[in-house]
C-alpha cells in the first residue's frame, strides 16, 4: 500500500467522519476483519502517541467484509487549538502487517456560528 498525502480542513469543535474504504487494483474489496485503524493527530512528530492531540482506536468496521469502515470525530476531539497539525492513518492488518495508508496536515479554523 502506498502512502497516500492530504491535506484534512476540519471546523473547530464539529462532528466530523470520513469513510474508509480498502480495495485491490482491479477494484475489488479487502476484507478488513480484524484489521486495527489508528488515526493520530499530533503537533509534531517527535511527541509520544500518549500525547497525541486527537487518537482514535478503531477496530468495529462499518462493512469489514467490503473493505468499509470510518473514522468518526465528536465536538470533544475537535475542540483544539486552531493550529495545523501533523496526522496519520495506519492499518494493521489481521496477520500484524502495518501500513501508514494516509498522512498529512489536517487544519483546525474557527466556526463563523458559535452555537452555545
Amino acid at each position: 500500500m502506498s502512502v497516500e498525502q492530504v491535506s484534512l480542513n476540519i471546523k473547530r469543535g464539529d462532528t466530523w467522519s470520513r469513510s474508509l474504504y480498502f480495495e485491490y487494483e482491479d477494484g475489488s474489496p479487502i476484507d478488513i476483519t480484524g484489521w486495527t485503524i489508528r488515526f493520530s493527530v499530533k503537533e509534531k512528530l517527535s511527541d509520544n502517541d500518549e500525547d497525541a492531540k486527537i487518537k482514535k482506536i478503531i477496530t468495529s468496521h462499518t462493512d469489514p467484509t467490503n473493505g468499509e469502515s470510518e473514522i468518526s470525530l465528536t465536538i470533544i476531539n475537535t475542540n483544539q487549538t486552531i493550529d495545523s497539525y501533523l496526522f496519520d492513518i495506519q492499518v494493521t492488518t489481521d496477520g500484524g502487517e502495518v501500513y501508514t495508508i494516509v498522512e498529512g496536515l489536517i487544519n483546525i479554523s474557527d466556526d463563523i456560528s458559535k452555537s452555545s
